[in-house]
């Protein structure tokens, strides 16, 4: 093999690697996060969570993003480890997919419609029905379409390169003696778990070695223990990912480690040993690529059905292998379902970060409401809850609001997007709504140490406005999480009734003071809980106007309110709520 021969080689290898990765995108993109989300809610089924592995790998083309995603869901507490073991074997059946997808490469025949099979002569057709895709359409969906065309186009030209490149390497004595010594079980099983270590793909590696079958000097004998190195070498990737995870992610990953160390030491024995008597005469034989498919195939489903039954004894082992710290670190002020492995997929980080600004409006929620319970009466323990649930928010708001911008540059899809800016702009209202839980706090706790009081009659026209600002507040944080764009609509009036409330509220209050029936120490405490009470009722028309804004392709906040104002539903509505909190 000359220089040239290296160089088509290499090429051929870099074409297929990338044909994958663009396979493997388009294929996420398409799926929109959907199949991921289903991982998400997986059930206690062992079968289930086997066949949902399997086909969630299967699709996406990668196991090692698949057990990567399960590292990070278990990393968060969405996923029990034991729920992630059925999982990790199913996506090492899944994986086996790609090779019988490469293995139609192998296809001879002088039978028209059985040459339409080999990817050679469908793939040209492919390519270019993706790249008019690529060119000639503005949709993201059909764009991502054209992804998956060109990248399995790609790939199987890569495949073909690679294999062509190679042939004359069966004329190469030192070529055929290095893989002779591959025959060797220990040997094979190192070099395929080297080789899948270094490019963290099995289904790539497998590809490259059903590509140098096509030499005709790789035989069953070589090709076996290098199959089985390969399942061993793809946990490489799952172990990388679990640095720095918690206890029961790193747990997932040993896990993985765990169930192709030990299938394939159980094959190898079990194989050999057989062999040591019945000698199969089949490994002589040179290996070809829908060999290398089905030995890849049944090794992965026969290691299932062996050690599914042990899932439980697999657990244990991961936990005796990394166990309990014997002083556990306080784990619950943390944003727990944002975890930087999601990044890669950012169909399942936008579902992540969705979940926890969903927490962080109840958070801030609770503390508005436990705060303006205080007016009333004043508690203590109450009062240091709100503190709390404050810092709460705040944690979350910088957690999520570092992750979402990392998330923007990730390829997001268009309804991603939209969903980034709604959260980008929400979660700073939920933070300054909880700031004004605070304030509200504060002034109950200064009435109460000056052992101050509302007078019977400001009470009466509080609990209104109190009623009212609980309605706005409740259908903004309903509406934020149902993204109900009809219901969003009607927050505006009831922000525009609380400012009237608040505007009314204040001029009774000044008319009580000329009268004497109240002091200026209590009007500026009154002052400054109307004043937070119609903040939070900007902040939720803010929360509901970008929800508005941002499913039309544009963010104008001012503008927006301006125009909902000179609506006539806007008025009727209005006009309701006028009569709905009508103080006495």
């Amino acid at each position: 093999m000359d220089f040239f021969g290296i160089l088509s080689m290499v090429g051929g290898l870099a074409l297929f690697l990338y044909g994958m990765h663009l396979l493997g995108e388009g294929l996420s993109s398409v799926s929109g996060g959907r199949l991921e989300k289903i991982l998400e809610r997986m059930t206690n089924n062992p079968i289930k969570a086997v066949a949902l592995g399997a086909g969630v790998t299967a699709l996406i083309q990668s196991s090692s993003a698949t057990t990567v995603m399960v590292v990070g869901f278990v990393n968060s507490g969405i996923m029990k480890l034991s729920q992630a073991v059925g999982i990790i074997m199913g996506a090492n059946i899944g994986t086996t997919v790609t090779s019988w997808i490469l293995s139609l490469s192998g296809i001879e025949s002088t039978n028209f419609f059985v040459r339409l099979l080999k990817p050679t002569s469908f793939s040209p057709v492919l390519a270019l029905v993706g790249v008019c895709m690529l060119l000639f359409s503005k949709k993201e969906k059909k764009h991502n379409i054209g992804t998956i065309l060109i990248g399995f186009a790609v790939l199987m030209y890569g495949m073909d390169a690679m294999s062509e490149a190679v042939k004359p390497l069966a004329n190469v004595p030192a070529f055929t003696g290095m893989l002779t010594k591959f025959s060797n079980p220990v040997l094979g099983m190192l070099a395929g778990t080297i080789l899948t270590a270094v490019i963290q793909s099995s289904s790539a590696s497998v590809g490259i070695l059903q590509a140098l079958c096509k030499t005709g000097a790789v035989s069953y004998a070589t090709a076996i223990p290098i199959i089985m190195g390969q399942n061993i070498g793809t946990c490489i990737t799952a172990l990388l990912s679990a640095i720095g995870a918690k206890k029961n992610a790193k747990r997932a990953a040993v896990v993985h480690l765990y169930f192709n160390l030990i299938g394939t030491v159980l094959f190898m024995v079990v194989f050999y040993s057989i062999n040591e008597f019945v000698h199969f005469a089949f490994l002589a034989d040179s290996a070809n690529a829908a060999g290398i498919a089905v030995i890849h195939s049944a090794f992965n489903i026969a290691a299932t059905i062996v050690l599914l039954p042990f899932a439980k004894l697999l657990e244990k082992l991961a936990i005796l292998t990394i166990p309990e710290d014997a002083e556990q670190q306080p784990e619950e002020d943390r944003v727990l379902v944002l975890d930087s492995r999601f990044l890669e997929t950012p169909a399942v980080a936008m579902e992540q970060c969705r979940t926890a600004t969903i927490e962080m409006s109840d958070l801030s929620k609770k503390a508005l409401y436990d705060a303006m319970s205080l007016l009333a009466h004043y508690d203590e323990e109450k009062a240091q809850r709100v503190l709390d649930l404050e810092d709460k928010v705040d944690k979350y708001e910088d957690e999520l609001g570092s992750y979402l911008v990392k998330l923007s540059s990730k390829n997001l899809t268009e309804k991603d997007s939209h969903s980034l800016s709604i959260l980008l702009h929400s979660i700073g209202d939920f933070e300054r709504i909880s700031d004004h839980a605070i304030n509200i706090k504060e002034s109950a706790e200064e009435m109460t140490k000056k052992d101050q009081h509302f007078s019977n009659k400001a009470l009466v026209e509080l609990e209104i406005f109190t009623n009212a600002l609980k309605e706005v507040v409740d259908l903004t944080f309903d509406v934020f999480k149902t993204e109900d764009l009809t219901r969003a609509a009607q927050v505006e009036p009831l922000e525009e009734e609380i400012d009237y409330l608040q505007a009314e509220l204040k001029r009774r209050h000044i008319k009580r003071l000329r009268k004497g029936k109240c002091t200026i120490e209590m009007g500026f405490i009154l002052s400054d809980v109307l004043t937070s009470y119609e903040r939070v009722a900007d902040h939720c028309s803010n929360i509901a106007a970008c929800l508005m804004e941002v499913n039309d392709d544009a963010f104008d906040i001012h503008e927006y309110k301006l125009g909902i104002e000179n609506k006539e539903d806007f008025e009727m509505s209005f006009k309701k709520l006028k009569e709905k909190y009508m103080l006495p």
